[in-house]
């Protein structure tokens, strides 16, 4: 099984908009997805350019799919959904 890649954006706008809040994930998936999921930081995701196709900041990148105004909420229901699939 191929592990699912999360890439927090921590460029300028997504930090100031709140991604430094997303790095609770770094504790949070290992424990619930028994090392399915990895996590890492992105200098920037290169998101905020395409406002008009998403939404706003902060942005997550899970495996190919955006989260805009990520929340550690949206994220973990993105990774589920991602998971499921992967079953």
């Amino acid at each position: 099984m191929n592990k699912i890649k999360v890439r927090i954006c921590s460029g300028t706008t997504c930090f100031v908009m709140g991604s430094s809040f997303l790095n609770d994930l770094y504790d949070i998936i290992p424990e619930k997805y028994n090392g399915q999921v990895i996590v890492e930081p992105s200098l920037c995701l290169g998101q905020c350019s395409k406002s008009g196709k998403h939404s706003k900041a902060p942005y997550v990148l899970v495996d190919d799919e955006i989260v805009a105004e990520a929340t550690i909420e949206s994220v973990i229901s993105a990774i589920d959904k991602k998971v499921s699939s992967n079953e």
